[in-house]
Parts: structure tokens; C-alpha cells; sequence
């Protein structure tokens, strides 16, 4: 299974993307993108304690490195995909300093705030979410396949119990969105397939 961890710092992202060929362009919208990842989720860390912008710059590796995705938009999508559900930013900041794609993108991969709620109805509601995204664009469901294969790739690193519950999670809800017919991705069901194999101890 590959694993995409390698991409630490945004300056080593960005020396990729532009290795890989990415336009002056492209480069300065995910200039804009870290600058604003980072500005908005600030001291913000992993369950492991590692800076959270490493989880967003493992996403945008994903598609590039993986995937082979050059679109400047998807990435920025990536890199910002989870402001309006972790910080105080909102889908209207998102919006209007990236443009209504990339906020619309956004959007799809936000779960809805769940503040207040019971366990039950939480619960609820993240079902909704997961199943909602089915009827996302494409370029949503490459996203959000890049970010829990972000999250999976090192799941045995997590508690015993959120292991399993987790791995059960990502096989109902996010597997299938690598294998939809129209809208899902060769690259990812095939990586997500041997991610399956690797962690078949979870089932």
C-alpha cells in the first residue's frame, strides 16, 4: 500500500507541484490556499499531535503524487477542505477569496455542525452527511476520497477501538464513492482496495 506522508512543509508541496509541471498561475491560487489553511486553522494539531497541516498537505499529495491531479481548484479544495468544519471560517470566506467553485467544493465535504446535539442524533446526522455525498460533483468525491485516505493510511497509529469503528465507516461510506459508476475514480478504488487488504484484521 503507498503511503503519502512525505510532504511536511507547504514549500516542499509546492516544489512538487511545480516539478510536476503546474502553470505560474495554478501555483499562486495554492499560494493562496496554504497561506489561508494556515491563517485559518492556526496552533490546530492531529489526534496525533502533529501539526494539522500536515494532514491537508497528505490530501493534496494524495491527488498529486497519486492520483495525478493537476487541477488548481480541486487542490485549493483540498488544502481548505476542512476550514468551515474545524475554525472560524465560514463557506461566504471561502467564497470570496477563492471563488464559488472551490467554495462549492468546500461546502460538499463539510459535515453540518452537530453543537448541541445528542449522541444519537449526531450520529445521525455524519450518516446523512457520508451519504449525501453521492450526489456530490466528481471533483468533491476526489477530495473527500483524498482526505480519508489521508486519515486511513496510518489508521493502526489510532486507538484499538476507533480503528475498527473507523475502518468499518470508510468500507460503508467512502469505498463506494471510489466505485460509482460515473463519478467515481479507477485510481482510488484500486488504492483503497489494497488499504482494505492491509487492514482486514479491522472486519
Amino acid at each position: 500500500m503507498e503511503l503519502f506522508t512525505t510532504w511536511r512543509t507547504w514549500d516542499q508541496a509546492r516544489a512538487a507541484i511545480a516539478e510536476s509541471g503546474a502553470a505560474p498561475g495554478d501555483l499562486a491560487v495554492l499560494d493562496r490556499a496554504a497561506a489561508a489553511a494556515q491563517r485559518w486553522h492556526g496552533d490546530q494539531t492531529r489526534p496525533t499531535g502533529a501539526p494539522y497541516l500536515e494532514h491537508l498537505l497528505e490530501a493534496v499529495e494524495v491527488l498529486v503524487r497519486g492520483r495525478g491531479v493537476t487541477d488548481a481548484f480541486i487542490l485549493a479544495a483540498a488544502l481548505l477542505h476542512d476550514v468551515v468544519e474545524d475554525t472560524g471560517a465560514t463557506a461566504r470566506d471561502v467564497e470570496a477569496e477563492f471563488g464559488p467553485w472551490v467554495g462549492e467544493l468546500v461546502e460538499w465535504v463539510t459535515k453540518p455542525p452537530s453543537d448541541g446535539l445528542g449522541r444519537q442524533a449526531r450520529r445521525a446526522a455524519k450518516t446523512a452527511y457520508l451519504r449525501r455525498l453521492r450526489d456530490a460533483p466528481r471533483e468533491a468525491i476526489l477530495v473527500k476520497l483524498a482526505d480519508r485516505a489521508s486519515n486511513v493510511q496510518t489508521l493502526d497509529r489510532m486507538p484499538p477501538d476507533f480503528q475498527r469503528r473507523y475502518y468499518a465507516e470508510t468500507c460503508t461510506y467512502i469505498v463506494p464513492l471510489a466505485e460509482l459508476p460515473t463519478r467515481g475514480d479507477p485510481w482510488f478504488a484500486e488504492w483503497y482496495a489494497t488499504w482494505r487488504a492491509r487492514f482486514a484484521h479491522l472486519r
